[in-house]
């Protein structure tokens, strides 16, 4: 009989659930995309009955529920830190308890409770989810692992090798000493969100200089040689309070922080800079040290860090790998998935057989709705769409519309598991426009200017535009790598003066410096995804279709979302997105949408009404 373990990981941040049978993946998502609650970290029984009725099983079919973490060892963490900063975390203590004591403390009794079931349930440690994560998917029969996150249990980051159907763990760098933390406190200090502001501290960095470095490296961290460090705690908070930094923190670096949604300050670009320096310097000292304990030709990553994929392409191209594999939901979400893994292989003791790309599936583990679901959603919505039986047809039209400059909204296929839209629920454009890059930003996704957006690129045609080498993929757009020399365009005079000067980042990042503008950021680099048929299917295929129109492999492609929202589940969730933005033509399937012109103050009530339920991050 078949094997099915379900993993879950809960109560932190990013909830999710995955579905393993027999060793194969069948499918995984985050709670967010159901409950519309972006990173919400409540108990994901709506993942759950997702993964379970994908995998056409019911609870009492489980074998195993393996949780991807160990609640009395975190708890024990957290009791210990209060009492060695007694009594100044009074607060932050009063605060916590309430929701260990209900939520997190017992998880045995919280997910018999919720579940109703008696299957066997298994504890994995947070960073063998992570490390497991990582290596069962990826296409290695033996490779080095890095994890780096913010805190599992006491561990921040560990080093680890996997062999066969084995991970082991060599190493550990435990709390509070901590490369995530340390982030997520310029993160904080900058203005952002912690756990969800992280990538656009990283987006801001191109602008800055790293005129902090050497007083972060003097006054904050200790790092040595070999990737480990030591955090001067008299410049954090998080031990104790309810912040991430300190008043010493503040003096040292001008100030209190930013407030949100106020105006970015070159001295904000700057300390992004700076730490997104040391960060990367910390990850290669890491990974080099994997390296020398290992010795292997290969390397997998997870964690929050391991979404640093600024980071990830210094290790390609100055690591000492061959290649690099990285879970593309490297956060807590995908530690559901590791959990599941880590008891098939690690517990139950099952072989492994590494796959020739990966067992990932293209990280498309998440729903699928069929023409008629979706036929039924815009029907009730009383609107007209055009159906095309003829995939060729419908390729075809939809490159025309991207040619011509329309903006599309792409629901295709199942869902993406983590945080990347990878051409199942994306927003494209034509990268060769340069206004494209400053239109999606401020009418369609309404989030900061300042903020690049990501190319996708035919396989095939990567190293046309992208400097990849040694890697030939990033599948996953995890890997950031410099646009061409051939593909760069050279300023005009007053756009180096601007370059150089302007204190407003939308002219900054308007400025055309390639002949793909709006996928090219400030300082020449790209978030690459590289498509290939065998994963990515249909949105390949479309990639073709563009191509054969108009000579480029690439598009531009955002998640199908708006600021503060998830990405889209749902087609009636694609739909009301469509509506309430300034996106020109929906695809669903095999259905197409094209936007009539309405009155302003139709479309701005309804615009209203849909931003209203997401609160900006």
């Amino acid at each position: 009989m078949a094997v099915h373990i379900l993993g879950i990981s809960a109560h932190y941040h990013d909830s999710a659930a995955a579905l393993i049978t027999d060793g194969e993946i069948i499918a995984a998502a985050q709670e967010e995309r159901f409950t519309r609650r972006k990173h919400d970290a409540a108990f994901p029984q709506h993942a759950i009955d997702y993964c379970l009725a994908e995998g056409r099983i019911g609870l009492g079919d489980l074998n195993y529920i393996a949780f991807y973490e160990k609640s009395l060892i975190k708890f024990d963490r957290l009791l210990e830190t209060y009492v060695s900063y007694a009594p100044s975390g009074f607060r932050s203590f009063r605060a916590a308890m309430p929701v260990w004591l209900k939520d997190k403390l017992f998880m045995r009794r919280r997910l018999r409770g919720n579940l109703k079931t008696r299957t066997p349930i298994v504890f994995t440690e947070h960073h063998e989810s992570h490390a497991a994560s990582a290596f069962f998917p990826s296409p290695f029969d033996s490779a080095a692992i890095l994890t780096v996150d913010g805190v599992g249990e006491w561990a921040t980051a560990a080093i680890g090798k996997g062999e066969g159907n084995r991970i082991t763990l060599l190493g550990e760098l435990e709390f509070p000493h901590s490369l995530g933390l340390l982030y997520s406190a310029f993160t904080y200090y900058c203005g952002f969100k912690v756990n969800s502001g992280e990538y656009k501290l990283m987006g801001l960095a191109p602008y800055g200089a790293p005129l902090y470095e050497d007083a972060i490296r003097e006054h904050l961290v200790d790092l040595k040689a070999d990737g480990s460090m030591w955090l001067n705690m008299d410049y954090f908070n998080y031990c104790q309070g309810l912040t991430m930094t300190s008043r010493r923190f503040h003096d040292r670096f001008g100030g209190a922080p930013r407030t949100p949604e106020s105006p970015i300050e070159q001295r904000h670009m700057d300390l992004a800079a700076s730490i997104q320096k040391v960060t990367e310097d910390a990850l290669l000292r890491m990974a080099r040290e994997a390296h020398r304990r290992t010795g292997s030709k290969h390397l997998v990553m997870a964690g929050g860090v391991a979404l640093n994929c600024v980071a990830n392409g210094r290790i390609v191209r100055e690591g000492p790998f061959d290649d690099l594999w990285i879970q593309p939901a490297a956060g807590d979400a995908g530690g559901a998935l590791g959990a599941a893994l880590f008891t098939w292989h690690q517990l139950m003791d099952k072989p492994r057989i590494a796959h020739a790309r990966d067992g990932q599936k293209g990280s498309l583990l998440g729903p699928a709705f069929s023409s008629g679901e979706i036929e039924s959603v815009l029907q009730r919505a009383g609107v007209a769409f055009a159906r095309y039986d003829d995939e060729r047809q419908l390729l075809e039209a939809v490159a025309g519309l991207l040619a011509q400059g329309k903006v599309v909204g792409w629901f295709s296929g199942r869902m993406e598991f983590g945080p990347r839209a990878l051409g199942a629920r994306s927003i494209l454009g034509d990268p060769r426009q340069p206004s494209m890059q400053a239109r999606m930003n401020l009418k369609i996704k309404f989030r900061e200017s300042f903020r690049p957006f990501a190319p996708c690129v035919l396989q095939e045609r990567a190293r046309d535009y992208f400097d990849l080498a040694p890697a030939d993929e990033s599948p996953y757009m995890l890997l950031v790598a410099p646009v061409a020399a051939r593909q760069r365009v050279a300023p005009a005079a007053d756009d180096l003066r601007t370059m150089r000067e302007d204190p407003d980042l939308r002219r900054r990042v308007n400025i055309v410096r390639s002949t793909i503008p709006a996928v090219t950021h400030v300082d020449h680099s790209a978030r690459i995804q590289t498509v290939d048929e065998q994963r990515h299917g249909r949105f390949y295929r479309l990639m073709k279709a563009f191509e054969r129109l108009t000579g480029c492999g690439v598009l531009v492609n955002t998640s199908f979302n708006v600021r503060g929202e998830p990405i889209v589940c749902r087609p009636e969730e694609a739909y009301r997105c469509f509506v309430a933005t300034e996106m020109d033509a929906l695809v669903l399937e095999n259905v197409v949408l094209v936007k009539e012109h309405r009155a302003g103050e139709t479309r701005d009530a309804e615009r209203a009404a849909y931003l209203e339920q997401f609160a900006l991050d």
